[in-house]
């Protein structure tokens, strides 16, 4: 029976019992007064009971506080039996952890506790796929440094094995200076995704446009260096957050639009009301099953990790981290020149 069956059944017992209590208690009363008349002799036996006379008048309180305690223990165990489902329901989930987040309460019906443990259930699911997001996270990781340091360690034994000429010292000596900048690149991603994740640690009125600005005059050479066009439309607009982390923003969003363009191609940055900003570039065609994936860590359309090119794979987690931080919402979807447009929408500042 739910709870909420048990609930209604005792209220309507209590009000029968309201009804019916005081006839029953007066009829007590009284029958109990008389009992003690007949045995003390005061109403027609003629037999005086002189030691008890004193104590025949309680009589009548001691019946009242017997029927007083008998409904606080009725009302105590009527209480223990409505709430017996979410008691019986305490020991499922008190069974689960981190050790069987599989593990389902699954309580059929459609009464409250059903709802409760499909709520529960919903819940366990949330904090699963977390968990396991967390897991993968630290397994990509290991994998992303382990590679590179894999490189260094072969390139470092192949010059240990053998005398080496001053071109193949160089050629060595570039490797392992790549093979270090991309480990340090993945650190400072790794970095920055937790510091974003963190959330802010103070949020002022922000000039996007400027903002905006400053990043694509810094990355000029290098959209220069690759063939790649800039256009930018730069509306004013004002943003509640922190400068540093939205020009990691920004800065991450434009150099993905320079590094996976083609040559000759282009890059368009747009600051407007809605969406806040917008950066679309022409490079290789991007399924659009796979726009979603490109959001997670170390996610790459080209999976080779020792491809040193490619970047860690951080670039657009990093971005979805900052966006959330300040409120907002980040979205993909394939350009139609090839490449992918990707949107941020932000609120406004106070």
């Amino acid at each position: 029976m739910s709870p909420r069956r048990r609930v209604l059944l005792v209220g309507v017992l209590a009000l029968l019992a309201g009804y019916l209590l005081p006839g029953l208690v007066n009829w007590l009363l009284g029958l109990v007064w008389w009992r003690a008349q007949q045995f003390c002799g005061l109403a027609t036996v003629g037999v005086v009971c002189e030691p008890a006379r004193p104590f025949v008048p309680l009589l009548p309180v001691l019946a009242e506080f017997v029927v007083v305690l008998a409904g606080v223990l009725a009302l105590w165990g009527a209480a223990r039996w409505c709430l017996r489902p979410v008691w019986d329901l305490a020991d499922p989930i008190a069974d689960l952890g981190p050790q069987n987040l599989s593990h389902r309460t699954r309580r059929p019906g459609t009464d409250e506790l059903a709802r409760l443990a499909r709520a529960i259930d919903g819940m366990l699911d949330r904090v699963a796929a977390g968990y396991e997001g967390q897991r993968r996270f630290a397994a990509n990781a290991s994998h992303e440094l382990r590679t590179p340091l894999a490189v260094q360690r072969t390139l470092i034994e192949v010059g240990m094995a053998q005398s080496l000429t001053g071109e193949q010292l160089d050629l060595l000596t570039a490797q392992l200076l790549a093979t270090n900048e991309r480990n340090e690149r993945l650190i400072e991603g790794l970095l920055a995704l937790s510091e974003s994740d963190q959330g802010l640690r103070s949020s002022t009125p922000q000039r996007l446009d400027e903002i905006v600005g400053g990043v694509l005059a810094a990355y000029g050479d290098r959209a220069a260096e690759a063939g790649v066009t800039v256009e930018s439309r730069l509306a004013p607009r004002v943003v509640p957050g922190e400068r540093v982390l939205l020009e990691r923003l920004v800065a991450n969003l434009v150099e993905n639009g320079i590094k996976y363009n083609r040559p000759g191609g282009r890059l368009t940055v747009a600051v407007g009301d809605e969406p806040a900003l917008t950066v679309t570039n022409t490079g290789q065609a991007v399924p659009g099953e796979a726009v979603a994936g490109l959001f997670e860590p170390f996610r790459r359309l080209a999976r080779d990790r020792t491809n040193q090119g490619g970047g860690a794979g951080l670039g657009l987690a990093i971005a979805r981290s900052i966006t959330q931080a300040h409120g907002g919402i980040i979205a993909a979807r394939p350009g139609e020149d090839g490449g992918l447009r990707v949107d941020v929408r932000l609120p406004d500042a106070p």
